[in-house]
């Protein structure tokens, strides 16, 4: 089996973010006047979608620009790095003439500053506030295809998360878990699960 080409996730796929994103959502919501949350609670909310949807949850209240800032601002302050292998394959990915995607659910705003953080830079980048609907949803991947002039079908998303896996469902690509990352869970089906980054040149 090949593939046409690969899209990514970032947080916990590509990034090692699991500790800095969670902290940076809880200092702001400190630093607004909130309720006190737990990074728990900021994972549980990654499904309603983009930073500002869910500050305006974990705040209990509709956010304004200035609220989205604080947020901001503490993730830049933040440091992430790529898991071990990341850089590496993403190298030989542009050797072999095929562009890094990443459709993230993070914004694209947050995604650029986290991405340069970690020293790396996509080719094609999805935010989560450029699609109609977050994952689980397949929106991102459709876009992502469309981009690169393939079909979605053609293309196989790699993810660590449950609904990184049913957003490739959703659009008729193949999913593809990284075990690797922090949300990585053997129950959820997928078809096919990488135990490091680089394992994914097999796939094209």
């Amino acid at each position: 089996m090949a593939v046409g080409q690969l899209v990514w996730d970032m947080d916990g796929t590509l990034l090692d973010s699991g500790v800095a994103v969670p902290a940076a959502f809880v200092a702001a919501v400190r630093r607004l006047g909130g309720p006190v949350v737990s990074p728990d609670d900021v994972v549980a909310s990654y499904a309603r979608g983009t930073a500002e949807v869910i500050l305006a949850h974990l705040l209990g209240r509709e956010v304004t620009p200035l609220d989205a800032d604080a947020y901001y601002a503490e993730l830049s302050a933040a440091t992430v790095d790529p898991y071990p292998g990341v850089a590496e394959v993403l190298t030989a990915l542009r050797a072999r003439r095929h562009l890094v995607a990443v459709f993230t659910g993070a914004s694209t705003r947050a995604a650029r500053m986290l991405l340069s953080s970690a020293g790396l830079s996509a080719d094609l980048l999805i935010g989560g506030d450029q699609v109609p609907n977050p994952k689980p949803a397949g929106d991102g991947l459709v876009a992502a295809a469309r981009l690169l002039g393939i079909a979605p079908a053609d293309l196989a998303y790699i993810g660590d998360s449950p609904l990184d896996l049913r957003a490739a469902k959703a659009a008729g690509g193949y999913s593809v878990a990284a075990a690797w990352g922090h949300q990585y869970d053997g129950a959820e089906p997928a078809d096919f699960t990488l135990a490091a980054p680089g394992d994914a040149l097999a796939l094209l």
